[in-house]
């Protein structure tokens, strides 16, 4: 009889239904309503789940064994360019080297909180009960990825790391909301400024604008005033030299 239970496509679905709920719960823990719903929905992608179902092992992700067999991750690249809270969407050229290297960008703080709760999940799903409060911390430290983040993302999600280590879930994720809602804040006054900046130039660009037309003016009287001498002065010259027969 025919078991959808023992089937790796089925497994692998409901691995990221528990993944996606998990960091969900957690987002919306740090006041992330709309990163929260919209995590991961790549992953449901043709591109994406039919290769996670055909490497699917349960106890890692099968981005590591595509990785092996095929020596790249079809998956991974098509996933890390679609979400933000994935350091590798933020590589770009080295500009400082300048020798074609990558390095990471500085992520906006709402997509490092997202990878914090991202993190946290995954490190629950994969570890199940020998998961403590100090796992993802552990992961993070072993990790090669870290070296290529920016300094400010890796010194954020360090901070977060640490702190669930030492102070636990609840502490940690009523800073995350305190951070994200003082963030919010931040944006929203930058955005103001930015307005305001923006009607200022266009108000200054109005003052040159008057400005110039005034100088136009001014100028075009002054040519004016001198066409009016030079036909005078022409006249003049002529009636000087029919005068005195030059």
């Amino acid at each position: 009889m025919f078991d959808i239970k023992n089937q790796n496509w089925y497994k692998h679905l409901c691995t990221i239904n528990e993944h996606k709920l998990e960091v969900g719960k957690n987002c919306f823990r740090c006041g992330l309503y709309k990163q929260g719903i919209l995590h991961d929905l790549s992953k449901y992608s043709p591109a994406e789940f039919f290769v996670g179902a055909k490497y699917f092992q349960g106890n890692r992700s099968p981005n590591d064994a595509e990785r092996e067999d095929k020596g790249y991750t079809a998956s991974w690249l098509h996933h890390k360019g679609r979400n933000k809270h994935h350091l590798e969407y933020w590589m770009d050229y080295d500009l400082e080297k300048r020798d074609g290297s990558f390095t990471g960008m500085k992520m906006p703080d709402n997509y490092i909180v997202e990878m914090f709760c991202d993190r946290v999940a995954a490190s629950k799903i994969y570890n199940k009960e020998k998961y403590t409060d100090r796992t993802a911390l552990d992961y993070f430290r072993r990790g090669k990825g870290k070296g290529a983040m920016h300094p400010y993302v890796k010194k954020k999600i360090n901070l977060l790391l640490t702190m669930l280590a030492e102070k636990g879930e609840d502490y940690t994720f009523a800073y995350a909301r305190r951070y994200m809602q003082e963030y919010k804040k931040y944006l929203k006054r930058q955005k103001y400024k930015a307005k305001l900046k923006k009607k200022n130039d266009k108000a200054s660009r109005i003052i040159d604008e008057k400005l110039a037309q005034g100088l136009d003016k001014k100028y075009m009287r002054r040519v004016r005033r001198d066409k009016r001498s030079s036909r005078v002065f022409s006249g003049f010259e002529k009636r000087f030299r029919n005068l005195f027969k030059i």
